[in-house]
């Protein structure tokens, strides 16, 4: 016979244990003031110059410039385009899951089967979905999708390079990068 952990406690100790558990949710003023902290740095960081470093020694051709690539200009897609058929794993790719109604770009991802990343277990699907709850909760519009961006370069490790250069110039909230910054009310 099997035995399950919770057959150690009666029904009344488990009903007092999650009573006693806090529900913490983020109140819509807090969560419209994080939004527009994200908002502002994002689109501070579309609008500026980036700055220019003068390299001593000549860059390869495979090296791809962070500034060139603007998550929103590339065209959106529905988030469930992992579930359309597929005839191949796909390609290596940066994507990017940007809520187009706040402006907001929440989470930077890169993989070399652009097909096959998002149909497992993926955290951000998480985080999208608590964020998508919250603004439902409170009555606010979202329009989360994801954007690809294909001149990816196919070697890992450069891949991972640029990957990690974009979460930290656009610092997407939902990047374990940036939960010091932006804390992780999704996660």
């Amino acid at each position: 016979m099997k035995t399950n952990q919770l057959d150690l406690f009666s029904p009344s100790e488990i009903d007092s244990a999650i009573s006693r558990t806090p529900v913490l949710l983020m109140d819509v003023k807090a969560l419209k003031k994080w939004k527009k902290q994200i908002s502002a740095h994002q689109q501070q960081v579309r609008t500026s110059e980036p700055v220019l470093q003068v390299a001593l020694f000549e860059v390869s051709s495979a090296h791809v410039d962070p500034d060139t690539i603007d998550p929103f200009e590339l065209k959106p897609c529905s988030l469930s385009f992992y579930r359309l058929p597929a005839d191949s794993p796909g390609q290596a790719c940066l994507y990017f899951v940007i809520d187009m109604a706040a402006n907001l770009l929440l989470y930077v991802g890169e993989t070399c089967k652009s097909n096959h990343r998002w149909k497992g277990i993926h955290d951000c699907k998480r985080y999208i979905e608590k964020y998508q709850d919250l603004h439902y909760q409170y009555g606010l519009k979202t329009a989360v999708n994801i954007a690809f961006w294909w001149d990816a370069p196919d070697s890992t490790r450069p891949r991972q390079q640029l990957e990690l250069a974009l979460i930290q110039k656009w610092k997407s909230p939902f990047n374990k990068e940036n939960w010091k910054l932006w804390g992780q009310p999704f996660g």
